[in-house]
């Protein structure tokens, strides 16, 4: 992890930072680039990763700069821990204002990109009523999967029955892509992950 860390600096310090928004296949263009400061040594935005979401649309990863996020990473097969993660989440959120969900976030990251395409995400979004406004559902490819994973601090092995087993893990990302806060429980909010959760959607919103 370190050696990582440590390229990304190098990346950081030689580099500015440009966003690029592409349209879902067949509509319009909508976001001509924005430059801004370098990002941080440790931001997870580092990563050069476009993730393409359950409504077909594609974005870099470090187009989600500007506001905090929730990431964590699932895959829509399974039948019994990342439906808990997403339960999970939603309780995180129930435990903040109005304003504070506004300010925040959800990216969950499929590890099983194989199966996981978007007509799969957009079908698993809808059954489970996911607000498609402030969650996204995404794939990338096998190995930014790795890479992403690695950075999040996930680990996560396929089996020889298709299933997986993996970190159940949702980190929460400042507006810069820091690792603000994490948390590995699951079935009901850790009052402390709130807590900072809150915090860093309220800096957000100032």
């Amino acid at each position: 992890m370190m050696t990582f860390v440590s390229a990304l600096r190098v990346v950081a310090a030689r580099m500015a930072v440009t966003i690029f928004v592409v349209a879902a296949p067949g509509s319009a263009a909508f976001a001509a680039p924005a430059v801004l400061a370098a990002l941080p040594g440790d931001s997870v935005y580092q990563l050069p990763i476009t993730l393409t979401g359950q409504d077909g649309r594609s974005a870099r990863l470090d187009g989600r700069r500007g506001a905090p996020v929730l990431m964590s990473m699932f895959y829509t097969s399974c039948k019994f821990v990342c439906p808990m993660l997403i339960e999970t989440i939603r309780d995180v959120e129930a435990k903040l204002s109005v304003e504070e969900r506004a300010n925040l976030g959800v990216v969950l990251v499929s590890i099983d990109p194989e199966h996981d395409t978007v007509q799969v995400l957009k079908r698993v979004a809808d059954e489970r009523g996911i607000d498609a406004a402030r969650w996204t559902l995404a794939r990338t490819d096998a190995a930014s999967v790795r890479k992403l994973a690695a950075v999040l601090g996930i680990q996560y092995r396929a089996l020889v029955d298709g299933e997986f087993n993996h970190t159940t893990a949702v980190v929460l990302l400042d507006g810069d892509g820091r690792i603000a806060a994490r948390t590995t429980r699951l079935g009901s909010a850790d009052a402390a992950f709130v807590k900072r959760v809150r915090s860093v959607a309220l800096a957000a919103s100032r």
